[in-house]
């Protein structure tokens, strides 16, 4: 709504400034908030623009705040939230896009935090990014992480320095440092701060040359995958908006997700259980390799999880999956064991830090040993529904030991029965299926454990341990 005398805002920054309001302040993920936001009356160029600055103000906002602190009597972090907002994503527009003229970047600004009746603030706005956007008309832009730079104390400790410059929270760059070094660490940084592939599967591999070129028809632009044969990646529009998605030929998932169900080897007949499925990317392939004669039962202890996950099956035309509400970490209730078993666990997400850039502010030290002992019971239990000779996969998107290899540590201790799948076995699992050119042995490390760094690969970073029952 429009009140006398207001400046027009345009939809994108609107819908930018909503989405961020709810990531704030209630916890909610930038992606699903957009998803919903950016319906068919939106247009592509707005969706756009709208997408930008979003996660680029999540992507930086560090760097953003520390600019900002530089020029306010108190700290961004004290200012009302509307304020806060407003001067985030002005300063992200005038210092990071080059198309936006500054003076409209500023007047919506101030407009913004009017309309959140915050019009006390709206002179405060208004100055400090007149003042942001006059240094950047005296000459070629300077990219904001340099001139920052050059005002840090030399004596800064370098997980600080390269947290404020490279938009991480200190902790998290220093517990990646000593295992990583700088250089690694600045390259897990960067590819943190770039826009992820939007990557799709198709669930028809048959029929992937008619997909793609209904696609391409849209005015989509297509890639090949980097890791599977069978994936690709878009640009230039949604590929949600597409008929394609609507009839369930196609799904929107990063290429390291669709590897993970693959690792199980699923064959027809088998009985197959996916803990934690919810959102349930990964149980279509795990059903379709099971076949008419297969059993597949999709779980998740949230029931409005299991719902969302039910439409998305319905989508898919998956009829035969059984969805079940269950706590994964107590025992699991079933009378029969499982031929495979996938643990997907709930995790600390580092590895998808640039499509969720704001679990980097939301995630403290202290949960990633509370994510521990949640994995640990949830694996622990799983195995104990593995049929002899079964195939169990553990996987994270996170890149944490503690999450990771110690999780499977530590249920293995207790479960001597369980052997891990051989390095080399778990790599000929993968090679009927990776892109030409991509070994799979790279993707599996000494210890059998397949891995997927967002630095290396350009892809979310996942970690799976590939465990057999003798």
């Amino acid at each position: 709504m429009c009140f006398d005398n207001c400046v027009p805002i345009s939809p994108s920054r609107t819908i930018a400034y909503e989405v961020l309001r709810r990531v704030e302040a209630e916890g909610a993920y930038a992606s699903d908030v957009l998803h919903a936001e950016l319906g068919s009356r939106v247009s592509p160029e707005n969706a756009a623009l709208a997408t930008e600055i979003t996660f680029g103000v999540l992507r930086w906002r560090r760097l953003l705040d520390f600019s900002l602190d530089r020029q306010l009597k108190k700290s961004i972090a004290q200012l009302d939230l509307p304020v806060a907002l407003a001067l985030r994503i002005g300063l992200y527009q005038i210092r990071f896009l080059d198309r936006i003229p500054a003076r409209a970047v500023v007047n919506e600004s101030v407009e913004l935090v009017k309309r959140a009746r915050k019009v006390s603030a709206s002179s405060l706005v208004n100055a400090v990014l007149r003042r942001a956007s006059a240094r950047t008309t005296d000459g070629p832009r300077e990219p904001l992480a340099r001139e920052i730079a050059t005002l840090l104390p030399p004596d800064l400790p370098l997980a600080e320095r390269v947290g404020i410059l490279h938009s991480h929270p200190t902790w998290l760059v220093d517990r990646w440092l000593e295992p990583l070094g700088e250089s690694r660490t600045i390259a897990q940084l960067e590819a943190d701060n770039r826009a992820p592939h939007l990557s799709c599967a198709i669930h028809d591999p048959a029929r992937r040359a008619e997909v793609l070129a209904a696609l391409a028809a849209t005015g989509l632009r297509i890639e090949p995958g980097v890791l599977l044969a069978s994936a690709f990646s878009l640009s230039g529009g949604s590929p949600a908006r597409t008929k394609a998605f609507s009839e369930g030929l196609i799904s929107i998932q990063d290429e390291a997700s669709q590897t993970i169900p693959l690792l199980l080897d699923v064959h027809a007949g088998n009985r197959v259980l996916d803990v934690c499925a919810a959102p349930g990317g990964k149980t279509p392939p795990l059903a379709r390799a099971a076949g008419a004669k297969g059993i597949v039962v999709a779980a998740d202890r949230h029931v409005h999880r299991l719902r969302a996950m039910s439409k998305q099956f319905q989508r898919l035309a998956l009829t035969g999956v059984r969805v079940v509400e269950l706590d994964a970490t107590r025992e699991l209730p079933f009378a029969r064991t499982f031929d495979r078993i996938l643990v997907d666990a709930p995790c600390s997400g580092t590895g998808t830090l640039a499509r969720h850039p704001e679990i980097r502010w939301r995630l403290r030290p202290e949960q990633l040993s509370e994510f521990h002992a949640l994995q640990v019971a949830m694996l622990s239990s799983a195995l104990k529904q593995l049929a002899p000779g079964g195939r169990l996969v553990y996987s994270t998107c996170s890149l944490e030991p503690e999450e990771n290899e110690k999780v499977v540590e530590e249920a293995l201790a207790a479960a001597p029965e369980i052997k891990r799948v051989a390095a080399e076995e778990v790599a000929n699992t993968l090679k009927a299926y990776t892109a030409p050119g991509i070994d799979p042995h790279n993707l599996v490390d000494p210890s059998a454990q397949f891995r997927t760094s967002p630095a290396v690969h350009k892809t979310d970073g996942f970690f799976a341990a590939v465990l057999l029952r003798t």
